[in-house]
């Protein structure tokens, strides 16, 4: 960037016109000028009315100069961007430039470097990182965040639950109701019957509204948590981990394989470099980036390959991605498996439901045109003498009461409890580390039978120290290092040191430098620096860097070509596996300097030294190195050995016992691991996953080359055995999971790396690790472990089964009413010519059984109970025996009691139909009160357990039992309810309580094995004796 001098307002004002200036130029020295000339009166006011309005400011605020950008060298200072600093390059132009890919455009601006200049960026120091630096970019450049569709208000949802075909046609009864009761009543007594149901209705649209939008916000709140990706940016000469969201212009942003790019930006420097761009352009294929011929970076795509430093040039909406976001809202009707299959159940049953209304219909029409309904002790229909208002609310009134029975048949409660089964799961799952990505995710896990997991980081903490270190045949202390020839130092600093994807900065708070990078990289450079005595910056000013090819999971190594510049030899080092590494290599290295050959009695000693290493739960990395005679290539033969080292990577706590308890719950836990076969059995050994007293060890432990190299009948007999994977690729782990899958099994995978995301989508559950998963990963999984803690995963398939369960309690409890409803009214019906529960009294039933019924089941917490279950295979039958044998013996009940009611109510109680009308709804309400308790528990007697720590549970049972109260003592008239006296109210409480012991004995009826409807289907299995289905293989 060209030197700016000082201006004075008159020079400004001359050069305004200077024709060495661009148009966009121009129009920052104009805007500049207006800004100017206000600050300009504004401190001569200051100067007429000193201290009465404006408080003393620092002069340096007001002030036009600025120091110049020293470039070049290690010795550039970071420039701040002042208050009056107007920038060279119009930022649309920027914004055109990575649209078009604009090269020769770049170019003019005076290519990557020229364009940092103008930014005031020091590309090898980054920006200020202050808050006042920062806002100040942020104010010229705008936010790195998207505009998005605002999401549904709570008005959406109560317009969506007015489409219901069910309400609508209530609303129309209400509405003829309502005008007929006026008309034939008046205004004050008319109302009632109509303006119940429209209440009533009105009820239900709110509950349904309200918890549709709850939904919306969860989602959205859930959305903005999986957005928030951390990005590695340069500030104040320090590498440290930013939100997305807070990235600037100007900002130097690393970037490595896996990440995704935050912003639109120019390549600054870094090496082989890939780009997927298919989330951009669609095509497959991979791009090169690099200085030359290709510097532009787009946000929101992928890198595939390499690593690189990034200048930000275009942040939020001015980027490509940006706008195309801004118009894409996230979709939160998902459907689930088990929402699928409750649709379905929802569908059968509210056909069977339209059934029987239509049948309670036709019966109740026939009896009032055929004159045997009464009212009042009159008879309803007396032909042409009865008037058409009569009629037609009659009419009206048995339609609404028909209709009302598909309402309480339609067991809407049930995909409503499902979303709130979800939605409580995933917010209780966030505290306990696991961020749930897609919804099926959550009660998938629940079936799962297979656990497939990494190693590092996940059953390990990934904290790695270099704990040994043998040059040759010779294992070196800590406390004699000064015994290496400073020759095998020298490339060991090469190898450490230039070969790396971390950092080494001096920090503040102490002599200790801070580094950065991987912890396997972090634990070198820390090894290198600390004990060896490595200086950074001096190798990297004494080498350039010619090539450098990234670590790679098929290769398990990393390497680099670099040239000395003292003497222009070229060099290669290798760093990796060690066994991988070893076979590269026909020399090894000694501590004093010398170079020996590595002959087979040579070679056989370094492999046991590797695998004694290993099987002390250390990962084993070699360095090996090659004077090389071209720069054309990394060479991978004839290298010489320099060293192995063995990190320590311990066992997170707490991680043998959740593999305890996975194992007892009936789950296969794998370990899949890139690490050599000695290290994978320790680890394996350590967290429990092996057992010193297994007799089938050997088929347990295999390396991924042995897998895939099975014929496919080989892996199908074996896989099942296999418990530890070494030396794997993610190939392996695909074809592990593909074959698990094709065994029957529900396959949950955890994952980190870009190279994870086949297998993270093949599998039922995909699992990425919120620390070191890269974002490929983490947006192929369906659930982010947040700590990368193997514990957590364990919680998750807790919480899985937890959601299974409780969506079974409730599909129990809504069945039980939706049966004893229908019997009771089809039955009344038929016989007596009328039904005993009116439509208000049906919506209220449906209130509770449906909105509040699912609250109170679907937010019992998981207990360790779950555990101890075996996993739900993939066909087994949602509605299992024991739930039809605790359903149908608790409708049974209901249907009785209820029926003696109808029937003989008033003559066992002595008392008139309208308070033998008000008995039956209060004992029905009450009973499906006292059935919530039952249905908490499917097989243990005892249903109180735990109730005092569900408080939401025992709130929702006093709240209906409160809002009963009200409905049949004051809502008379709404409710067509009577009062009852304390003698009723008791009797209808012990009626209703006898549920309790019915069904803590129904508990002892032994129950088949075979699916109950199956007998329907094969009535010749009603006849054979009990015994399992075996699960079908896919």
């Amino acid at each position: 960037m060209r030197d700016l001098k000082e201006y004075d307002y008159h020079a400004l004002l001359l050069n305004l016109s200077t024709t060495s200036l661009n148009k966009a130029q121009r129009r920052w020295r104009i805007a500049y000028a207006a800004i100017y000339s206000v600050r300009a009166m504004l401190s001569l006011v200051k100067e007429i009315v000193p201290g009465r309005i404006y408080p003393k400011s620092s002069d340096a605020s007001l002030s036009l100069s600025y120091t110049p950008l020293e470039s070049g060298g290690d010795g550039a200072k970071i420039n701040s961007m002042p208050v009056s600093y107007v920038p060279d390059i119009d930022q649309e132009r920027l914004v055109e430039i990575m649209k078009g890919k604009d090269l020769p455009g770049i170019r003019a601006l005076g290519g990557v470097e020229g364009i940092a200049a103008s930014l005031r960026t020091n590309a090898t120091k980054g920006i200020h990182g202050n808050e006042q630096e920062v806002n100040r970019r942020r104010d010229l450049f705008g936010s790195n965040t998207y505009h998005k569709p605002p999401p549904k208000g709570l008005l959406f949802f109560v317009y969506d639950a007015f489409k219901d075909t069910t309400i609508l046609i209530l609303l129309a009864c209400a509405a003829l109701s309502l005008g007929f009761g006026i008309k034939e009543h008046g205004l004050k007594e008319g109302w009632y019957e109509g303006g119940s149901i429209f209440v009533a209705v009105f009820l239900v649209i709110v509950v349904s509204a309200l918890s549709n939008f709850r939904q919306e916000r969860q989602f959205d709140k859930l959305s903005k948590i999986s957005n928030n990706i951390k990005v590695e940016v340069l500030r104040d000469s320090r590498r440290q981990h930013i939100s997305i969201f807070d990235v600037v212009v100007g900002d130097v942003a690393f970037l490595k394989i896996g990440d995704q790019i935050p912003a639109d930006g120019l390549f600054l420097d870094g090496h082989s470099l890939q780009v997927d761009e298919s989330s951009m352009t669609g095509e497959s294929d991979h791009l090169e980036v690099d200085h030359k011929d290709n510097p532009f970076l787009f946000s929101g795509t992928k890198i595939v390959d390499g690593f690189a430093q990034m200048l930000v040039v275009s942040v939020g909406m001015s980027t490509t991605w940006g706008q195309t976001m801004s118009s894409i809202n996230q979709d939160s009707s998902e459907r689930t498996p088990l929402q699928v299959r409750l649709d379905t159940l929802t569908s059968t049953i509210g056909k069977l439901g339209l059934t029987v209304a239509a049948l309670v219909l036709v019966v109740l029409l026939v009896r009032y045109f055929t004159g045997n309904t009464k009212k009042d002790g009159k008879i309803e229909y007396n032909g042409s003498k009865t008037p058409v208002d009569t009629v037609v609310n009659s009419v009206v009134r048995i339609v609404s009461v028909a209709v009302t029975i598909v309402v309480v048949a339609i067991p809407e409660g049930l995909p409503l409890a499902v979303t709130l089964t979800l939605a409580y799961s995933m917010k209780r799952m966030m505290s306990d580390q696991a961020m749930v990505r897609k919804l099926s995710a959550c009660e998938t896990m629940g079936s799962a039978t297979v656990i497939c997991t990494d190693k590092t980081g996940t059953l390990t903490l990934n904290e790695m120290k270099v704990t040994k270190f043998w040059l040759g045949q010779e294992s070196i202390h800590e406390d004699s290092t000064q015994m290496i020839s400073s020759d095998v130092l020298d490339l060991l600093y090469q190898g450490t040191g230039l070969n790396t994807t971390g950092s080494v900065c001096v920090s503040d708070s102490g002599p200790t430098p801070e580094f950065s990078g991987s912890p396997t990289e972090k634990a070198l450079l820390s090894w290198t620096v600390l004990n060896l005595g490595m200086n950074m910056e001096s190798v990297k000013q004494r080498y350039d860097v010619l090539r450098v090819e990234t670590f790679n999971s098929a290769k398990k190594r990393s390497g680099v070509l670099v040239r000395r510049k003292s003497d222009n030899t070229v060099h290669v080092h290798w760093k990796g596996a060690a066994e991988m590494v070893l076979a590269m290599c026909s020399q090894y290295y000694t501590s004093t300097g010398s170079v020996d050959l590595m002959d087979s009695t040579a070679k056989n000693s370094i492999q046991a030294i590797i695998q004694g290493i290993a099987a002390s739960s250390l990962r084993c990395i070699a360095f090996a190195h090659k004077v090389s005679l071209n720069n054309s290539g990394l060479e991978e033969d004839g290298l010489t050995l320099m060293g192995i080292v063995g990190l320590k990577d311990p066992c997170r706590p707490g991680v043998s016992k959740a593999v305890e308890t996975c194992k007892l719950a009936g789950v296969a836990i794998k370990m899949i691991t890139g690490d050599n076969v000695f290290t994978a059995k320790a680890i394996a050994f350590e967290c429990g996953i092996l057992d010193h007293n297994d007799k089938d060890e050997e088929e347990a432990v295999v390396e991924g080359v042995q897998f895939r190299n099975y014929t496919e009948e080989e892996r199908m007999q074996k896989v099942e055995k296999i418990r530890v994977m070494a030396r794997s690729s993610p190939s392996d782990k695909l074809l592990m999971v593909k074959c698990l899958r094709l065994k029957g099994h529900v396959v949950a995978v955890t994952g980190d790396g870009t190279n994870d995301a086949p297998a993270l989508k093949e599998a039922d559950i995909g699992l990425s690790m919120g620390i070191q998963g890269t974002e490929v990963a983490k947006e192929s999984s369906d659930i982010v472990i947040l700590d990368d803690n193997f514990t957590s995963v364990a919680t998750v398939l807790k919480w899985g089964r937890c959601v299974y369960n409780n969506i079974q309690k409730f599909i129990q409890f809504q069945l039980t009413v939706n049966v004893a409803a229908l019997v009771i009214n089809f039955i009344a019906s038929v016989s007596a010519g009328e039904v005993p529960l009116t439509a208000v009294q049906l919506l209220w039933v449906n209130l509770i059984m449906d909105t509040l019924g699912a609250l109170a089941l679907a937010t019992e917490r998981p207990t360790n109970e779950l555990f101890k279950r075996k996993p739900v295979g993939r066909t087994e039958a949602l509605i299992t025996n024991v739930m039809w044998r605790n359903l149908l013996v608790q409708s049974l009940y209901q249907i009785a009691v209820l029926l003696i009611l109808q029937f003989k109510g008033m003559s066992i109680f002595n008392v008139r139909k309208e308070v033998k009308d008000t008995l039956i709804f209060n004992t029905f309400v009450l009973c499906q009160v006292f059935n919530e308790f039952n249905a908490r528990e499917m097989e243990k007697k005892n249903v109180f357990k735990g109730i005092h720590r569900n408080r939401l549970f025992v709130g929702i049972i006093a709240i209906t039992i409160v809002l009963q109260v009200i409905m049949v003592e004051f809502l008379k008239k709404f409710a067509d309810t009577v009062r009852l006296n304390g003698w009723q109210w008791g009797t209808c409480i012990v009626i209703a309580s006898l549920s309790w012991p019915i069904g803590f004995f129904t508990k002892f009826i032994p129950v088949s094995e075979t699916p109950f409807l199956s007998y329907f289907k094969n009535p010749r299995s009603l006849f054979k004796g009990s015994r399992s289905l075996s699960p079908k293989k896919p």
